[in-house]
């Protein structure tokens, strides 16, 4: 049995600044410490005491102090892998979350949807962005650990839930797997019929004792 645990960031300075995120560098907001500390918590009282837990987590500064507060309740060192990154935004990022809207040229309903050019220099295609985590994600699974914890982005999540999955990568430009920040997602594998199961979608119950501090 494989269970595997993606943790979306909490709330970060570019969620509070109204300015866009990417691979725009921001941190944790005090309100995102807070969740991050319950994230760990909620995730210290599902995983048994003494298993094995492998911890990845975005390089970024937002992700990987979340994945500080998880690595301090199972005492291991998070694997810091830049592919596990937010999407791109290329010269948007950091900039007025209008700046983006004004020049953001959405993907078609019908036609190329994962080479879309967005319409911003410098941003990710959805093909190369989920072309990375899906690399990521194979990588990670390879590794015979029965609790693996991945610590990413909102966005990310929908790369690596279709990759979970086994979508090709080529039918991923329709996928949207949204949750909030600060989420748990809960994946299983079983050991019979090797099913990936998706348990929980970005689920926040444990974010009310963060809320409530």
């Amino acid at each position: 049995m494989r269970t595997l645990y993606v943790v979306t960031h909490p709330e970060a300075t570019h969620h509070v600044e109204g300015v866009v995120g990417g691979w725009h560098d921001s941190q944790l907001t005090p309100a995102g410490v807070r969740a991050a500390v319950s994230i760990a918590q909620a995730l210290r009282a599902q995983i048994p005491d003494g298993a094995e837990v492998e911890l990845f987590s975005s390089d970024l500064q937002r992700t990987l102090r979340t994945a500080e507060e998880v690595a301090e309740l199972f005492g291991v060192k998070p694997v810091l892998d830049r592919r596990l990154r937010e999407k791109s935004y290329g010269e948007a990022e950091g900039r007025p979350q209008e700046w983006l809207d004004r020049r953001f040229i959405p993907p078609p309903a019908v036609g190329e949807r994962m080479d879309h050019d967005e319409g911003v220099q410098g941003a990710e295609t959805k093909a190369s962005w989920a072309q990375r985590i899906y690399e990521a994600m194979d990588e990670i699974l390879q590794n015979p650990y029965e609790h693996q914890i991945i610590v990413t982005h909102g966005g990310s999540l929908t790369c690596i839930v279709a990759s979970w999955i086994k979508m090709p990568i080529e039918s991923a430009g329709y996928a949207g797997f949204r949750a909030l920040s600060g989420s748990i997602t809960t994946l299983r594998e079983d050991d019979f019929f090797h099913n990936r199961q998706v348990i929980s979608l970005g689920g926040t119950c444990h974010l009310d004792s963060a809320k409530a501090g």
